[in-house]
């Protein structure tokens, strides 16, 4: 591996063209910065430098080096500085995880209150699916996630975020859109169904088959996305039950028809965070960060 030593010297003789004026800006001698340039080519495998007795030019891939090199040996001299910021909280990456239904619903107004509390801290956003977001927030490789239960409660802290109810989405003009009441199930038993997938969508499928009498006979499509399941309403090919939210779509040829059935559970959207916090930001985000979307 190549030294900063050897970057250093490499981005004086790149920008000098000349080895006597970059050594005499490094305070060496030429010999040896020649000799920092011949191994940083042999680790790297190309020739960064064409050389002859009367000039010193750019190879493509020299040029191509130079511009990592710069950004690399800028990085070093911003770590010290960063990494005290970072200590703090105030500098670094959070990165969330959310489902593409909350994309759509509380992500945006989530994201101003987290650019007002951390305005120096780098948003990583990762759509993911709750399954995916849980092993993400264990390994680490996720500080926050926007969420569906159940989830270990021992494991993982957390904050409710809102709740809505689930509507029926159809086709407009389809016969069920000029009811004016609330559908009942015996409305759609004989209906196309657009379900979500029991594997990949598994708290709404759970929700769904709590909630209501489906007939699997007459699933004909299942799949794991809000705005997937909306599109093929769209497209006529069937009934879809959504959150509430996926009202905020706006795709057309699609009606959303409120659900008869009395005190039944609400979709839930949780912030989700393992209880071990190594991230400062993430620990300054809690102290701050007021949840009031309800």
């Amino acid at each position: 591996m190549f030294t900063f030593d050897q970057l250093a010297g490499f981005i004086a003789v790149a920008e000098e063209l000349h080895f006597g004026r970059a050594a005499e800006r490094l305070n060496m001698t030429q010999p040896p910065l020649s000799r920092q340039i011949q191994k940083l080519e042999k680790i790297i495998g190309a020739e960064l430098l064409e050389r002859d007795n009367r000039k010193v030019r750019l190879t493509s891939a020299g040029q191509t080096f130079l511009d990592e090199a710069r950004r690399l040996m800028a990085l070093a001299e911003r770590a010290p500085v960063t990494a005290r910021r970072i200590a703090s909280g105030r500098a670094g990456v959070l990165r969330v995880g959310f489902t593409a239904a909350s994309g759509f619903s509380i992500l945006g107004p989530l994201l101003e209150e987290l650019a007002g509390i951390i305005p120096d801290v780098d948003i990583d956003l990762q759509e993911l699916v709750t399954g995916d977001q849980l092993n993400g927030l264990l390994t680490g490789e996720l500080d926050l996630g926007l969420a569906r239960p159940p989830f270990d409660k021992e494991t993982f802290d957390s904050h409710l975020l809102y709740r809505e109810s689930l509507v029926l989405a159809a086709p407009a003009g389809h016969p069920l859109t000029v009811l004016n009441r609330d559908i009942l199930p015996e409305d759609f038993k004989d209906e196309p169904l657009i379900m979500h997938s029991p594997t990949q969508a598994r708290y709404f499928y759970d929700l769904v088959v709590r909630m209501l009498p489906i007939r699997h006979t007459n699933v004909v499509h299942t799949v794991s996305q809000i705005l997937t399941m909306v599109s093929l309403v769209s497209a006529n090919r069937g009934l879809a039950f959504v959150p509430h939210s996926a009202t905020l779509l706006g795709i057309k040829g699609v009606e959303f028809l409120p659900l008869a059935v009395g005190d039944a559970e609400q979709v839930e959207l949780h912030a989700i965070w393992n209880r071990r916090i190594t991230n400062p930001a993430l620990a300054r985000l809690l102290r701050d960060l007021e949840f009031a979307m309800e």
